[in-house]
């Protein structure tokens, strides 16, 4: 059946259109045309005089809806995939944190799984860790760090095509070469949870690792040893002109200054924005369900409070936060949904509005709440408050 969503403002990759209308047809994106007549034989959609943006492309986070990706199930898999869906996350790439190598094989087999499902909306496997540097670790990552091991990685690499994307800290023994070769496969390869300052991150780019994690956090900034003055990793990832970087972009990881200096310097283009979110996000409760963790002031900590753990929010949330740190709303959309699209390797089917695409559409409201969401073209029921 022909769907036709009229009466919004649409936001394509030319900037807004204020007349027009979006036409789906067997999950992809027929047209997006400046015509908003209504077409014989078509469902209509009345976006109500709301935004018609693309779906957001969710590239890091850990689980939602009380359920973690490192549990490996199918429940644990659908469930949070489907939390974050409801919320405009219509692309994941499932994040498991620091893990054996065995539940690594054993989520990669169940991501490529469920990839082969008809419409799934995620995309690969994020992994963090293990070769994380302990000192930048956490106690969160306490006995699931360790020293990079070629055979490993490249036994989990062989075993499987759904792995997209690897974090690691470049400084780590082994840390370039497994750059390299995960380069070599087409895989994502980031910066996270490091110290390295800019001859190691110059190092780090050169072999493969193009992006930086959570950017600013679990990473050092400008600092002093002694009497002399350094670079840290946040300089030194702003001076590689062709590193993308990752804002978690809650409203409590980090200011809206440094959004705003993040967003100035790197430009959309090179920045995206990430929810980082934990199993607790979404599930309104106000315990983490983790004796570890806590929940306060809208975002996990630590339980002894020493430092942030994770996110609680969803993508829609992230667009708010950058629009009341007084980004455009239209630079705030790219970041979470073309850029993440375009550094994950998928813009050709995935995050813009565009013929041919998939029909990963949302609507949101004037306060950028989630009205309805499509995915593949499938009207996502529990998220659908346009026609209510």
């Amino acid at each position: 059946m022909l769907t036709q969503i009229i009466n919004g403002r649409i936001f394509t990759p030319q900037g807004w259109l204020n007349e027009g209308s979006v036409l789906i047809r067997d999950g992809k994106i027929l047209e997006v045309t400046n015509c908003d007549l209504a077409l014989i034989g078509a469902r209509m959609i009345d976006a109500k005089g709301m935004y018609i943006v693309p779906g957001f492309v969710c590239m890091h986070a850990h689980g939602g809806g009380g359920y973690d990706f490192t549990e490996c199930t199918p429940e644990a898999f659908r469930t949070a995939v489907h939390t974050h869906l409801r919320y405009g996350a219509t692309s994941i790439f499932p994040t498991l944190s620091s893990s054996p190598f065995d539940k690594l094989h054993q989520a990669a087999a169940l991501c490529e799984q469920l990839m082969q499902e008809p419409g799934s909306p995620i995309l690969g496997l994020h992994i963090e860790g293990p070769y994380l540097n302990p000192k930048m670790a956490g106690s969160q990552f306490s006995g699931l760090v360790k020293e990079i091991e070629e055979k490993e990685y490249r036994e989990l690499i062989e075993s499987t095509r759904c792995i997209r994307r690897w974090d690691a800290s470049p400084e780590l023994p082994g840390a370039l070469e497994m750059a390299r070769y995960l380069h070599d496969h087409g895989i994502l390869v980031a910066a996270s949870h490091t110290e390295a300052e800019y001859d190691g991150i110059k190092k780090a780019y050169e072999a493969g690792f193009t992006h930086a994690a959570h950017f600013y956090n679990a990473m050092p900034g400008f600092h002093k040893r002694r009497e002399y003055k350094y670079e840290g990793t946040v300089e030194s990832v702003y001076l590689t002109d062709g590193m993308t970087i990752e804002l978690i972009a809650d409203g409590i990881h980090l200011p809206s200054t440094i959004l705003r200096l993040a967003y100035k310097l790197k430009g959309v283009e090179h920045t995206c924005l990430v929810t980082d979110a934990l199993s607790c996000a979404a599930t309104g409760s106000k315990e983490s369900g983790d004796p570890h963790y806590i929940i306060d002031n809208g975002v996990c900590k630590l339980a002894d409070r020493s430092a942030l753990a994770g996110s609680i929010a969803t993508s829609d949330v992230l667009v708010r936060t950058m629009v009341k740190a007084g980004i455009p709303l239209g630079d705030a959309l790219r970041m979470s949904s073309e850029t993440p699209a375009r550094i994950m390797g998928v813009f050709d089917r995935k995050g813009s509005l565009q013929k041919d695409k998939d029909a990963d559409i949302l609507i949101l409201d004037k306060e950028l709440n989630i009205r309805a969401v499509w995915q593949a073209g499938r009207l996502v029921e529990e998220a659908n408050t346009l026609f209510t």
